[in-house]
Parts: C-alpha cells; sequence; structure tokens
C-alpha cells in the first residue's frame, strides 16, 4: 500500500466516506488522485457507501499501532528542585499531570495498551494500574547508572508498532494516531543554535543524519513512532550490545545516530511550534503555566523563601551541581545574590545525625572555617549557604594548596571547640558494616575480614598513645575545601565531632592517593616541632582507618542505590597500602 492510498483508507475509516472535496480537505490528497482512488478501493472491496469495509480494516491492520511505551524511569536532574521532590511525568501542568494527560490522549486516539517504565520514585507511579485500564508496568532498576537505552531494552517484549514517549512531555494538541504508516520522530523547526538533537533528512523526508546541537534545523522533540520492522532491528542492536553496555550511558537517539543507515526508513514527521512542549527547567515551566511563577507545589522552594524572606517568584535561576557522594545541590538567584541548597541523599539519615551537623556549622561559621553557612532544619536535612564565585579545589599535587589547608585544620583543631557527640571512624565503621551485614546482598568482598583484621591492629595501636580528641571535620577530601585567592573555606559538616585530628589528617591522605613519603611530609608540616615518630605512625595509622571507613560507607551507599564508582575501589586500596606498609614496618 503506498502512503497515499493508506492516508486515504485511514481518511475514511476515521469520517466516512465524504465527498471527493472534502476528503481532499481532510487528507491533503488531489481531487483527481481520491476520485480514482476510491474507484479502485471500491472494487478491492475495501470501501461502500457507508465508509470503510471489513476488508478495509484488514489492509490497514499491517499499520495498526500495538501499543505505547512511556519512559518515567529517569531522575531529571536539570529540573531540580522540582524533580528532586517528585518524578517529573507526576507534575501538574495546567491542572492536569503530565502523564495522565498523555495517557488519556493515547486512549482517545485508539491506544489501549500502555507501557510504563519506571524506576526513580517508581512508587508514586503505581496508582496509575488503577485509574486507567490497560497499564502495564516495566521496573528499571539502573535508571540512575543507565540511560533510556536500557529503559527501551526493557520494555522490549512489548514494542512492536509501538509509540516511544517520555513523561513529560505536554502536548497542546493529541499528536497520537489508531494507524501510522511508517517509523517517524517529531521535530519542530528551531531559527537558532541549541544543544539539542537534530535531524538531516533526505530528499524523501526521511532521517538521513543525526547530530548532536547545532544551529538553525528542525530538533528532535517528543515522542517516536517504531514500526514493527524498525522495532525488530534497533531492538537487534540494543540485545547485541546488552552484554557490551557501550550504550548504558547514551539515549536512544545515539544508536539511531550510529546506525540511521542500517535501520528501516524513519521519517522525519515536522509539528508546528506550540504543540510539543518539553520542561527542561522550572523557568521553562513558569513561562508556560503562570501558576508556578507564585507556587511551585514544591516545599524545598517555600524553604528557600521562608528563609530569604523573599517570595518564590523572585526565586530564579535553578542550576544543578554535580551531585555529590552523599547528597544532591543546586545553586539558585534572589535579588542578584547567588546560594545554594542542599538536599539530603537518601539512606542518609541512617548513619548522619542532622542536629549534629547543624550544630557543627553554627560552630565552623563561628570561627570564621565556614563563613558561606546561612541555615538549615535538622529534621528535614535540607542546607541553605551563600555561593562563593570564583572558587576552586585544591590541588594535591601543589604543596602550597596543602600548606593552605592545614593553616586550617589548624586554627580548626586549636579552637577548643567541643560538642557532646563524638566521631570515632574505626566504631562507626563496625555500626555501618552491621547495616551491610543485614541487608540482603551482604558483603561480597573476600578480603573484607582480612583488611578489617589488619585495619584494627593499627587501631588499637594508636589507643592511648597520648594524641587527644578535638573538634574536627572528619570529611577533609579535596571537594569540601573551596580555595579563592584570599580565602580557605572548608564547607559540608555533615561527619564532624570530637575526634582524633586524625580524622582530617587522614581523610586528606586518603583521597590524595599519596605514597608513604608525601603523606609523611603532609603529617611533619601539620605537627610542626611537635612531630616524633609516634605521631607519624598515629596519623599514617588513621589514614589507613579512615580509608576503611569510607570504604564501609562506600558499600552501604551502594547498597541504597548510590553509584560510589572508583572512590569505593581507591579507599579500598588506601586502607591496604597503609595498613599493610604499617604492620610489616613495626
Amino acid at each position: 500500500m503506498t502512503r497515499n492510498d493508506f492516508t486515504l483508507l485511514y481518511t475514511i475509516k476515521k469520517h466516512g466516506i465524504l465527498s471527493c472535496r472534502k476528503l481532499s480537505a481532510l487528507s491533503e490528497l488531489s481531487l483527481g488522485f481520491i476520485s480514482k482512488t476510491l474507484k479502485e478501493f471500491s472494487a478491492e472491496g475495501w470501501v461502500e457507501k457507508d465508509g470503510i469495509t471489513p476488508l478495509g480494516l484488514e489492509a490497514l491492520l499491517p499499520y495498526k499501532v500495538d501499543n505505547a511505551v512511556i519512559m518515567a524511569a529517569g531522575l531529571s536532574s536539570r529540573f531540580v528542585p522540582l524533580s528532586l521532590e517528585k518524578p517529573k511525568g507526576l507534575l501538574i501542568v495546567k491542572n492536569e499531570v503530565l502523564i495522565e494527560r498523555q495517557i488519556e490522549q493515547l486512549q482517545e486516539a485508539g491506544i489501549r495498551e500502555i507501557v510504563l517504565v519506571l524506576g526513580y520514585k517508581k512508587e508514586a507511579f503505581f496508582y496509575l494500574e488503577d485509574k486507567y485500564k490497560g497499564i502495564h508496568i516495566v521496573i528499571n532498576p539502573e535508571y540512575n547508572i543507565k540511560n533510556n537505552t536500557h529503559t527501551l531494552y526493557l520494555a522490549r517484549d512489548f514494542i512492536r508498532n509501538s509509540y516511544i514517549c517520555s513523561s513529560d512531555d505536554y502536548f497542546e494538541q493529541n499528536p497520537f494516531d489508531e494507524y501510522v504508516y511508517q517509523a517517524y520522530y517529531s521535530t519542530v523547526y528551531v531559527p537558532e543554535k541549541t544543544n539539542e538533537w537534530y535531524i538531516i533528512p533526505d530528499s524523501k523526508g526521511n532521517v538521513s543524519r543525526v547530530r548532536k546541537s547545532g544551529e538553525d534545523g528542525y530538533i528532535m522533540l517528543g515522542h517516536a513512532y517504531w514500526d514493527k520492522a524498525f522495532s525488530s532491528a534497533i531492538m537487534q542492536i540494543l540485545e547485541d550490545d546488552h552484554l557490551v553496555g557501550n550504550y548504558d550511558q547514551t539515549l536512544w537517539e545515539q544508536v539511531l545516530a550510529d546506525h540511521v543507515k542500517k535501520l528501516p526508513p524513519m521519517e522525519m514527521k515536522v509539528y508546528p511550534e506550540n504543540v510539543i512542549f518539553e520542561f527542561d527547567s522550572l523557568e521553562e515551566l513558569r513561562q508556560f503555566d503562570q501558576y508556578y511563577v507564585n507556587n511551585t507545589h514544591s516545599r524545598i522552594i517555600r524553604n528557600i523563601a521562608l528563609t530569604l524572606g523573599c517570595a518564590e517568584s523572585e526565586i530564579t535561576n535553578f542550576r544543578p551541581i554535580k551531585e555529590g557522594l552523599t547528597n544532591t545541590s543546586f545553586a539558585l538567584t534572589v535579588a542578584d545574590k547567588q546560594y545554594v541548597y542542599r538536599h539530603p541523599g537518601e539512606g542518609t539519615e541512617a548513619i548522619i545525625s542532622r542536629p549534629h551537623e547543624k550544630k557543627a556549622l553554627e560552630l565552623a561559621r563561628a570561627i570564621g572555617v565556614d563563613p558561606t553557612y546561612l541555615a538549615m532544619n535538622a529534621e528535614e536535612g535540607w542546607k541553605l549557604s551563600t555561593f562563593v564565585p570564583g572558587i576552586r579545589t585544591p590541588s594535591y599535587q601543589s604543596r602550597e594548596d596543602s600548606l593552605r589547608v592545614l593553616a586550617v585544620l589548624r586554627k580548626l583543631h586549636e579552637s577548643g571547640l567541643t560538642v557532646d557527640w563524638s566521631f570515632n571512624p574505626w566504631e562507626e565503621a563496625c555500626k555501618i558494616e552491621s547495616l551491610l551485614r543485614a541487608g540482603k546482598e551482604g558483603i561480597i568482598d573476600p578480603d573484607f575480614n582480612a583488611l578489617k583484621s589488619s585495619i584494627e591492629k593499627c587501631y588499637l595501636h594508636t589507643v592511648g598513645d597520648g594524641v587527644e580528641p578535638r573538634f574536627c571535620h572528619c570529611d577533609t577530601y579535596a571537594p569540601n575545601w573551596m580555595l579563592t585567592d584570599a580565602d580557605t573555606i572548608l564547607i559540608d559538616w555533615e561527619y564532624a565531632g570530637n575526634a582524633d585530628p586524625g580524622c582530617d589528617i587522614g581523610t586528606y591522605i586518603m583521597d590524595s592517593m599519596w605514597e608513604i613519603p608525601e603523606a609523611e611530609w603532609f603529617i611533619q608540616e601539620y605537627c610542626g616541632s611537635a612531630y616524633n615518630e609516634t605521631l607519624r605512625f598515629h596519623y599514617l595509622a588513621y589514614t589507613a582507618i579512615l580509608s576503611w571507613y569510607w570504604y564501609v560507607w562506600a558499600l552501604y551507599r551502594e547498597s541504597c542505590g548510590a553509584v560510589m564508582g572508583e572512590s569505593l575501589y581507591n579507599w579500598h586500596v588506601m586502607a591496604k597500602r597503609y595498613s599493610r606498609y604499617l604492620i610489616e614496618s613495626c
């Protein structure tokens, strides 16, 4: 069946037999073609005076849409802070929930089977199974470490003639049809340079090339449609890649870009502007839905407004800051002043006392070690700080930077401050270990017990050696330092408490991955004239102890779904390197 044949037959299916002029207006086909083709359809038994026949429906059957897959697994990190509280697809836009509006538009078009692939805060979507018939749920447990190629791979048993949708799209007009002639990707024309995906069509209007970013042209926006031939071909690519993982971190558009010449034809379907909307930031949503200007439905933004004494509409320019090991942070602007909001990570309440952190922040601000702190909620764990422009982190290769760090640590340790709680990394690691052993996977590191025994020997050797506890930060790795030309600031006091000063010295050495001689120089500079063999051993031992603590901590965080990456391995390496050196040299 040609495209024009399909278009006319589907128009008759939707509207019945009308005059050639009306059919021409609806289908955008010529009067001559319609007149001629109606006679052919009648001869085939596809149409009669009342409209399409069962034979006509059978002829359309290969083009019938089987279902829609709605991808709703991702974190939408660019949409902070709203995405921290609920999945983006559940935002209310113009009094409708985004994903509900899309489901209803699909059902209005006759698409009865709808597959939701869920990950981040998945349980928030479960109600849709009861609200709408034909909903199937697929869970993506790796949503935080893999991109939407994996999401679509997980839905492979459903994908045939399928719409491929995102839960956060808003369609001003219903873009879906019950029958579709060919695979396509929806596009809109933009006259300016963007960082979006662009389609370059061939002479037939099919996708010839795909590129990331460009000048004026047609950007990929909204939904796509995969027919059975396209679905089969692209799923074979994803199947072949599944064990290799080359596309784990990419969007499926990258697969299209890499294999477009090998895949069956995919049409570039052009929509006019202001039909398809994707909101990449709160500012874009505010422009579309004025309700969000003064009321964002966000407790986070309400917290910020109350703390700074401003209206929600004055809080602008939200920008995510790279997610830390423990929490997620974003920057914002109010009245030309910039701030940073820290949102607590999942599972951290089991290992961090937020009331203790708040007290530590107040003390650090009082002595000028962290002047950025503004406010914190000890119950919910959020924190607001001033933003410091033009900062850098210290370089572990720079002894000048190390001396700046040591000056602040001596100021902290000699301040005479004290609190009514303590941080003992050996004991805390044992507590976290118990959480790990109680989990589903337990501990699978075969060297865990042997390394723990070595660390314990180092720890016991430091007990009673004369180094007294004092108020410490306990998490002094480079990303928690902010250096400007004039200032050296230590931030993030979640693990602070009365502790052995080796917690601060050892953490910095640990993260530097220094060999023993460089660590010895750092320790000697810290101790000054008091430096001796006892102090040398003590601080090298605490490097091993702190490395062990953070290794166990990282195992726990990964058991909660976080991705620790290379840091977990590095901390294991440093715990083994320093404990082995000390035991062998004793």
